[in-house]
């Protein structure tokens, strides 16, 4: 059997990520401090050693005489040694040349060779190694005059470095300690500074965890700058699940009351049916039940039109079409309905009239507004779909010149055909959910909408964006 896919780890936190980032930059600078510290101690050990071997070939310098006869003499004093003695016991050894070569000393140390070019110091340095032993050696050049003549001699003392690198290694190790108590001391701070700055974040997610499910209200503001884009960005977050969750109470309050009606009404026609004596009565119950299931199914198709255009985030996809053939071929398809309820469904409006919109859309807009005119209109009303301009706009009215409503009627007309409160207010009115649709279909398409009284009866008014490419 095979294994399951290995569990992801964890991720860092945002204090480890931080605390890590700043410790790691402390511990860099420490190494490099350090660094810079082992190469500082190593030429002070050097420039340490170097005084102390040119004293020494100077102690030895200042007792080599020359005499009447021309003759050098050497006494070497035990103070030249001695002040390069050490705890470390390093090795010491000195060498005398005179004009002729070795005077006295270790004949094979060698002295230092002169600078080229020279730099006018008397003393030149060395490091080297000499019978296996790693050693500083410092050559003193002179000339002595006696007799009437003068003899160049040059003196060379050389000692073991083990001093010298325990002294560079007693600095760098201190050095190193001074560091990591630094370090040591930043990271605690690095720790204390996180957890301060992490402050305002961990009591936002506590606001966040202690919140009821239901809660969708705006966070408060955050007490630092930083956290403003996010709250801001969870506050938006927030608003549009709000409205989701609204919408999805407002498509189920609305699916209840639309569905159960007509639903209640096929349950009473099929049962008037089942008890009916005479056929005419069975025949008059069946086709109304059979209206009212139509009337579901009519029903049911607006709504999952209202919750796909409610859910879609999608950009509607725009194109130049004959606005005024499709107002006709639509206004034609109602007719037969109009018919059968004794209304007078015409179209006037230009012959072409070109806009850049949704049609399929556009179309279920007008649609809405026929059907909602044949269906609440009077026997031996006209409704009349006109096209026209405003203001260079294309403007499409469904007007009906029966009876006017009331100022109650006309006031919840205009309630929802306005969008007070988004998409999310839809409720089902004397109306269905035909202007809602009607509602949806125009805020999603930039159509500004108005209900009025207009030859006696109501008129509604479908005003679109200036998208016009041509008008014949």
């Amino acid at each position: 059997m095979a294994d399951g896919p290995a569990p992801s780890p964890a991720p860092w936190s945002l204090r480890r990520r931080l605390t890590g980032a700043l410790i790691g930059a402390c511990v860099a600078i420490g190494l490099l401090a350090l660094w810079d510290t082992r190469g500082e101690a190593l030429r002070t050990a050097r420039d340490i050693s170097d005084r102390v071997l040119a004293g020494s070939a100077m102690a030895i310098a200042e007792q080599i005489t020359l005499d009447s006869g021309g003759t050098l003499s050497v006494a070497i004093p035990f103070s030249a040694l001695d002040m390069l003695s050490s705890a470390a016991q390093d090795q010491v050894f000195y060498r005398v040349d005179g004009p002729t070569g070795f005077l006295t000393g270790y004949d094979g140390l060698p002295p230092v060779a002169p600078t080229v070019p020279p730099t006018g110091a008397d003393t030149s340095f060395a490091d080297d190694t000499w019978r296996g032993t790693a050693i500083r050696k410092a050559t003193l050049r002179r000339e002595l005059s006696g007799g009437g003549a003068i003899l160049p001699v040059a003196i060379t003392v050389a000692e073991s470095t083990r001093a010298r690198e325990e002294l560079a290694a007693g600095i760098l190790s201190r050095s190193a300690l001074r560091i990591a108590i630094l370090i040591g001391g930043a990271t605690l701070v690095a720790l204390a500074v996180v957890t301060l700055a992490l402050r305002p974040l961990n009591e936002l997610s506590r606001q966040m965890t202690d919140r009821r499910p239901d809660d969708l209200h705006p966070v408060a503001s955050a007490a630092v700058a930083e956290l403003q884009p996010v709250v801001q960005a969870l506050n938006g977050f927030l608003s549009r699940l709000k409205e989701a969750v609204a919408a999805l109470q407002s498509f189920s309050g609305n699916a209840n009351h639309q569905i159960r009606t007509p639903i209640t009404v096929a349950r009473t026609q099929i049962g008037l049916a089942r008890r009916a004596t005479d056929a005419p009565a069975r025949d008059a119950a069946l086709q109304e039940a059979d209206l009212a299931l139509i009337r579901t199914e009519q029903v049911l198709a607006q709504l999952l039109r209202l919750a796909r255009l409610q859910s879609s985030g999608a950009a509607l996809s725009t194109a130049p079409f004959d606005l005024a053939r499709r107002l006709r071929s639509l206004t034609a398809d109602h007719i037969p309905a109009a018919l059968t309820a004794g209304i007078d469904l015409g179209f006037d409006g230009p012959e072409t009239l070109r806009v850049a919109s949704d049609e399929v859309l556009l179309a279920e807009l007008v649609g809405n507004l026929i059907d909602n005119a044949v269906r609440h209109g009077v026997s031996g009303a006209a409704v009349t779909v006109a096209l026209g301009r405003t203001g260079g706009r294309p403007r499409i009215t469904v007007a009906s010149d029966g009876p006017p409503p009331d100022r109650a009627r006309l006031a919840r007309i205009e309630e929802a055909l306005s969008a007070p409160g988004g998409p999310l207010m839809a409720r089902a009115t004397e109306h269905g959910l035909g202007l809602h649709l009607v509602r949806e279909i125009a805020g999603a398409l930039g159509i500004t909408l108005q209900a009025g009284l207009d030859t006696g009866g109501l008129a509604i008014s479908a005003t679109l964006p200036d998208q016009t490419d041509s008008v014949a």
